[in-house]
């Protein structure tokens, strides 16, 4: 089996399976994943400006592990791993972080993730995009969640519509790699097998290879997102700028 292969290939040179990086893009370039973005805009006034990635999460389901099993069963009452992906305009995943049991909130993956302190520390220039399982951060942003007519209709529907590409992905991911359906194994060779394939899947899409089955970009079925723990969400006033200045 592949992945089996690069499991125990990136074993062998103590490879860190569990978070793996090469954000804000596979060639490390800020105005090529701007232009992917933009190009991603169906018409002008939907091209949500200054884009550097999409997150969201992502439950892949394993078998109740022998250890702290109560850890593991998240909000649909099945056990998993809570995978958070961030992915480019390329569908190439430019960062993953596979080690959180399934109880873990979306937020909480984030905050302690390195890349979020990246970010806090003023290291790339840019935004994510997140869904309302996030707070709202100057380099996260989320929907409205109550958008008044006009502006914030349409900031919400460019949102939609540019975030849709993390959903495409992992829809690709899970497509390629059908183990992802259940994982028959501990958690930390599940954690393992999630990274292996997604760096398969980066190898693949780089190269260009057909996905087996059209990926279905509606909202994960194994997946919730429930609101945020109360935090502070200092997003707001840079959202409300980015509305006022793009979406008139």
């Amino acid at each position: 089996m592949l992945v089996t292969l690069v499991i125990y290939l990136f074993i062998s040179v103590k490879f860190d399976f569990t978070s793996r990086s090469c954000f804000p893009g596979h060639d490390g370039e800020y105005a090529g994943s701007w232009a992917l973005f933009q190009e991603a805009g169906l018409v002008e006034k939907l091209r949500f400006p200054g884009v550097i990635g999409c997150i969201d999460g992502t439950h892949i389901p394993i078998i109740a592990p022998s250890v702290n099993e109560g850890d593991y069963v998240n909000r649909k009452s099945f056990h998993s791993i809570n995978v958070q992906i961030i992915c480019d305009a390329a569908n190439i995943i430019t960062n993953v972080e596979a080690k959180w049991p399934g109880s873990v909130h979306d937020s909480q993956i984030f905050r302690e993730c390195t890349l979020s302190t990246k970010f806090g520390h003023g290291e790339f220039t840019g935004y994510l995009l997140g869904d309302r399982g996030y707070p709202c951060l100057p380099y996260l942003l989320t929907p409205y969640s109550d958008p008044e007519p006009g502006p914030q209709q349409r900031y919400n529907l460019a949102h939609c519509r540019t975030r849709a590409r993390v959903e495409m992905t992992i829809g690709m991911l899970k497509a390629r790699f059908q183990c992802l359906q259940r994982l028959r194994v501990t958690p930390e060779r599940a954690c393992d097998i999630i990274v292996a394939c997604v760096i398969l899947h980066n190898i693949a899409t780089i190269r260009g290879e057909h996905c087996p089955s059209e990926p279905n970009i509606s909202s994960d079925p194994n997946h919730e997102h429930p609101d945020p723990p109360t935090d502070i969400q200092d997003g707001s006033a840079v959202r409300d700028t980015i509305c006022h200045n793009h979406f008139f």
